[in-house]
């Protein structure tokens, strides 16, 4: 009897015993599955990270193609040019940009082809400088941003209506204008006894046609009598140029490209005439003029550069950004004709180099 209860004790124990190895062996595959997920989300947040850094190479590797319309061949819309290059270069490297630069030679419906052909090669940004060069850009297209410089009044330019400071489309920029109520007082502080002011310009320029309406007006409050100048192209520039000579005490030249390219037959006429030139900018200015309240057109290239840097970068959204303008404006006066015409320019005008 006592070893039938032994037996049965025995045979008990082996069972406990087995049981437990059988627990033993079936917890062993669910701490294997816990770890291959564990290695799994590991693997999965590497790859992620890889993928981010990929995507962080790319977009620092990332090139620019820029197309560039300048309307014509000039002093102060080549320095523009120049300072908007030099800009982006520094900001965002030259090796990641391509500048596809044109020139239209004075004519608008060049600058409306070239810009076809930066849209047709897919440019990703359009540089356009001057008036003219900006509604050919705004009129080829309406999704690559472009960037105006040497504009004088954008809400002019583009004929709105409701211009608040911002385009609000793919358009910005820099503006040129100088302050023309500061205009008007500089020619009354050179010119005190003259009577009969002259205002000529490009009647084809919509925003030299805003310049001569605005200071008219600053003028006339100042007691002077003012006469409109206006010549279509460069062909009767001469013959309009003339009459103004001949019946105007002082002229005013508003910023103008076609009077900014034909500086050389402007001072022809004027300068026997005796008849002295106040200009709207500094390089007409020194062709033909005798002083100006001047802005520097390389900074304001510059200006326009960090704009386009911020918009290649996705720093700004163009429709956005509200169109920038000079901080400074400087008196200045060209030395070689205020001689000539025996004219004496008082303290706090700089010579134009």
């Amino acid at each position: 009897m006592k070893k039938k209860i032994l037996s049965v004790v025995l045979a008990s124990a082996m069972m406990l015993s087995l049981a437990a190895c059988g627990s033993t062996e079936s917890s062993a595959p669910s701490t294997d599955a816990a770890a291959t997920e564990d290695t799994a989300a590991t693997e999965d947040a590497a790859a992620a990270d890889d993928a981010a850094a990929s995507d962080d190479a790319a977009a620092s590797d990332e090139s620019y193609t820029i197309g560039i319309c300048q309307l014509v061949q000039h002093d102060a819309l080549d320095a523009a040019t120049q300072g908007f290059k030099d800009s982006l270069i520094e900001e965002l490297g030259e090796d990641k940009l391509t500048f596809d630069e044109q020139n239209a030679q004075g004519d608008p419906a060049t600058c409306a082809t070239i810009v076809n052909g930066f849209v047709s090669s897919g440019v990703d940004l359009i540089l356009a400088n001057a008036t003219p060069a900006l509604q050919a850009a705004a009129a080829g297209t309406d999704t690559i941003p472009i960037l105006g410089t040497s504009v004088t009044e954008y809400g002019v330019a583009l004929e709105l209506d409701d211009f608040n400071g911002t385009v609000g489309t793919n358009i910005s920029g820099t503006s040129d204008l100088a302050p023309l109520d500061g205009q008007a007082d500089m020619i009354q502080e050179l010119f005190p006894d003259a009577k009969n002011i002259g205002l000529l310009y490009c009647s084809a320029e919509a925003n030299s046609q805003y310049q001569v309406d605005t200071v008219k007006g600053f003028l006339e409050e100042k007691g002077y009598i003012c006469e409109f100048y206006a010549f279509s192209d460069s062909n009767d520039l001469s013959a309009v140029a003339t009459k103004a000579a001949e019946n105007s005490d002082v002229i005013y030249v508003p910023t103008d490209n076609t009077c900014a390219n034909n500086t050389e037959l402007i001072k022809n006429i004027c300068m026997p005439a005796k008849v002295p030139v106040v200009a709207g900018e500094e390089g007409i200015c020194s062709g033909c003029g005798v002083a100006t309240l001047s802005i520097s057109y390389y900074d304001l290239g510059v200006a326009t550069g960090k704009m386009a840097a911020k918009i290649l970068t996705g720093e700004s959204k163009i429709e956005e950004m509200p169109i920038e303008y000079a901080p400074n404006f400087t008196k200045k006066y060209n030395k070689e004709i205020c001689e000539e015409l025996g004219i004496t320019i008082p303290d706090g005008y700089e010579a134009i180099e």
